[in-house]
């Protein structure tokens, strides 16, 4: 059965820390491009970071740009996103995506076969 698992999310407060994992069974993750994603409430879903599946190349939003760090760990067929110095504007359900494909750069979203089912992050004080 093919599925990508998220994990790790959970309340932190402002200026915290935490480790979201994305696990994938049933296909190996590294010939595929990896995407988080983010949607908080009343707000459209955006794109936070990828990880190409081509050379591992790293992109990451604007907005969380020098705090959240991508990275995939093969042997493991996990990929994870450590956010640091979160905010209470971080707080959304946080979704990895797989796309197949020698990518370069980050797929549209229309181009992920796989999602997961989200992890709730909540920054709050």
């Amino acid at each position: 059965q093919v599925q990508l698992v998220e994990s790790g999310g959970g309340l932190v407060q402002p200026g915290g820390s935490l480790r979201l994992s994305c696990a994938a069974s049933g296909f190996t993750l590294d010939n595929y491009a990896i995407g988080w994603f983010r949607q908080a409430p009343g707000k459209e879903r955006e794109g936070v970071s990828c990880i190409s599946s081509s050379d591992g190349s790293t992109f990451y939003a604007d907005s969380v740009k020098g705090r959240f760090t991508i990275s995939r760990d093969n042997a493991k067929n996990t990929v994870y996103l450590q956010m640091n110095s979160l905010k209470p504007e971080d707080t959304a359900v946080y979704y990895c995506a797989a796309a197949q494909g020698g990518w370069y750069e980050c797929p549209p979203p229309a181009e992920y076969d796989y999602w997961g089912q989200g992890t709730q992050v909540t920054v709050s004080s």
